[in-house]
């Protein structure tokens, strides 16, 4: 579940100044990747998360923690988020969307992350090298 150079994103938080909002995410770009998400772990941690792409919607159902939600415009607004999204619970529709980005529980907080900031994902092995949402598969 990682990008097609096999390294997690770094995302940081452009509209904050360059805030670290996640150091190692993950990408669910497949069909399988994204029904599987974050199913079968006991926890996520504070530096952990995962983008669903495509994604406009998304369910906690068998979960065993609650997650932040960032839905995402293609070029990385913020356009919804979900605070502490806890476990069997449908989050809302974002129909704008080009995925979600899940996250531990208080990090979109601690970030301060919120609608029209705009994140940027970075190669975590090499933050120089930015990395366009929409050139994620």
């Amino acid at each position: 579940m990682n990008n097609p150079c096999g390294q997690p994103f770094q995302i940081v938080n452009v509209t904050k100044g360059g805030v670290v909002v996640a150091r190692r995410v993950a990408l669910a770009a497949t069909s399988s990747e994204r029904r599987k998400g974050l199913l079968g772990r006991d926890s996520l941690g504070p530096d952990d998360g995962l983008y669903l792409a495509p994604c406009e919607w998304l369910h906690t159902f068998r979960m065993r923690f609650p997650i932040d939600v960032a839905f995402l415009s293609p070029h990385g607004r913020v356009l919804s988020v979900h605070h502490g999204l806890k476990p069997n619970r449908l989050s809302k529709i974002v129909l704008r969307a080009e995925g979600a980005l899940e996250l531990s529980a208080g990090v979109l907080r601690a970030s301060g992350t919120e609608v029209g900031d705009t994140v940027q994902f970075l190669h975590a092995s090499v933050p120089e090298l930015a990395v366009s949402i929409t050139s994620v598969p």
